[in-house]
């Protein structure tokens, strides 16, 4: 059956969902989405106005192929629809020079060929004052790196699969995903429909809409803080690159594009689970302030140690990290993504071509093995 007939579902407009609906829209599919809220809502793991954008890759340089393909994709989107969705500022990524992280960014620099800058501690002082590093610490800057605004991504992304011809069901929560003979019927409180294929990206909700699943996905609740710096001009100036710190304590932050404040989040093993993610907890206690508090005072002490706001997520974590991208085993006409474990959003595009790539064509010419479900044991 040719792309221009075939009728795909995608179960969830989010980060992943919505890049899928624009690929498969402009490939001639026939897209029907769902969506329990509305495409950028805040109650999953799209918030907080920014994310990262990186070409090296701290945790598999098998990542790369791929990241090149997003920021491909991440440009044909914006001429698409006139949109400042990413602005490539570069990140800064520092930490031990022994930490395997970094070793793994220095490789995945060397085996793509990417364009990065290593700063020793005298030009790091000179050039970002705001940092304070450790003796053994290593600084690479790369530079085809930046930030993304994921909620005005998510809208943009469906907006633009919407133009295309695909219909958007907002506040329609899917309940079952159904495979039958030559299909998948989903079914939502308003009745069922049947497809050819569907995409299912349920984010965090992947346990409760597929409690069968094979893979284990770890619902995790995140926390994220903005700080005001004490001198502006060093965060915002002619520079004002994103940065990761992997070690002592894995971090991330990003310069606010309003130039008043800086976001600061932190990595999986410093997160709570979310239990059910229909009732996720937002409220932030002091107590889970106190690492923040020890991060500004250890490595950014230019950052006014209380927050002006804070604000609560979810994200899922496969055990090995790498995200489930494939069809679900026994329903090849079920599409899943999902596990995207923190480092998923600056990927979307890529995954959303790939997951039209499934849905029309059964294969993707992505370099997809390491994170397929197709074979897979460990999750």
């Amino acid at each position: 059956m040719s792309a221009a007939r075939k009728r795909v579902a995608v179960v969830g407009v989010g980060t992943m969902g919505s890049q899928a609906a624009w690929r498969l829209a402009a490939r001639g599919a026939e897209v029907v989405g769902y969506d329990r809220y509305a495409p950028g809502h805040d109650r999953s793991a799209a918030g907080g106005e920014t994310r990262i954008f990186r070409s090296a890759h701290f945790e598999d340089s098998r990542y790369v192929p791929l990241l090149k393909h997003a920021d491909v994709l991440w440009e044909q989107l914006q001429e698409e629809t006139g949109r400042e969705l990413r602005r490539l500022t570069g990140c800064l990524l520092m930490g031990p020079t022994e930490h395997q992280q970094m070793a793994t960014v220095l490789q995945s620099i060397a085996e793509h060929d990417l364009d990065h800058e290593v700063l020793d501690a005298e030009l790091l002082a000179k050039r970002f004052p705001q940092y304070r590093i450790e003796d053994g610490d290593a600084t690479v800057l790369d530079r085809r790196a930046g930030f993304i605004r994921p909620e005005l991504t998510i809208q943009t992304a469906a907006r633009r699969a919407e133009q295309l011809g695909a219909v958007i069901h907002r506040y329609s929560t899917v309940r079952e995903i159904v495979p039958v003979a030559g299909g998948v019927e989903i079914r939502t409180d308003a009745g069922s429909e049947r497809f050819d294929t569907a995409v299912v990206t349920p984010g965090p909700w992947v346990n409760d809409l597929l409690p069968d699943l094979p893979w284990e996905v770890d619902v995790r609740r995140l926390v994220s803080a903005w700080y005001v710096p004490t001198t502006p001009e060093a965060w915002f100036g002619e520079e004002r690159p994103a940065f990761i710190r992997t070690a002592p304590t894995h971090c991330y932050g990003l310069p606010s594009p309003d130039g008043i404040s800086v976001k600061l989040g932190l990595s999986r093993t410093l997160h709570q689970p979310a239990g059910d993610p229909n009732q996720l907890d937002r409220t932030v206690r002091p107590e889970e302030l106190e690492i923040f508090s020890e991060l500004i005072g250890r490595h950014m002490p230019d950052l006014h140690p209380d927050p002006t706001r804070l604000s609560v997520y979810m994200e899922g974590y496969t055990e090995s990290s790498r995200p489930l991208v494939g069809p679900l085993p026994g329903a090849e006409n079920v599409i899943l993504l999902a596990g995207f474990s923190g480092h998923g959003f600056k990927l979307a595009p890529a995954f959303g071509d790939i997951a039209a790539d499934l849905a029309l064509d059964g294969t993707s010419p992505q370099p997809i093995d390491f994170i397929s479900t197709v074979g897979r044991t460990e999750a």
